[in-house]
């Protein structure tokens, strides 16, 4: 399960990493393209939170990926191993904080270029954020809760 986890990361890295290459070299030139009604590939950089919360706020918003990283993985120790809920959403969380914290730090910006309409644009790395905040989410539904005294 290990090398299967391993793999993920790094395929998930590289995704992210060779998309937003490919996002700067292609799309930078001509902003957008249009793919379908609701779907189109703009380029962006971003230099706030996700969906472009925060902008202008990069060495505040490395700071606390870092931490958000760090802590996360001090916390999932803790957390049942054979919990795909926890362990893959964590992993997940972790990947894509770390793909954008890539940007932040050689370029000062993350690159975006997904765009659902009506919808910020965002990247691979956004993707694993929230897909992997979701599973966490549902894994941690059914924690124990302490008793109340």
């Amino acid at each position: 399960m290990r090398a299967l986890r391993a793999a993920a990361v790094v395929s998930l890295l590289a995704l992210d990493r060779a998309t937003k290459v490919w996002a700067a070299a292609e799309l930078q030139a001509v902003g957008t393209i249009a793919l379908i009604p609701f779907f189109d590939l703009t380029y962006v950089e971003n230099t706030g939170a996700a969906f472009g919360m925060g902008r202008g706020a990069n060495r505040l918003l490395t700071a606390v990926s870092v931490g958000l990283v760090i802590a996360l993985q001090v916390v999932r120790r803790r957390w049942p191993k054979d919990d795909p809920w926890l362990q893959w959403g964590a992993l997940l969380v972790t990947t894509g904080a770390v793909g954008n914290l890539y940007d932040r730090l050689a370029f000062g910006y993350v690159v975006d270029f997904l765009h659902l309409h009506h919808w910020p644009v965002f990247n691979v790395a956004d993707s694993c954020i929230t897909i992997g905040a979701a599973m966490l989410a549902w894994g941690m539904k059914d924690e124990k809760k302490p008793a109340r005294p």
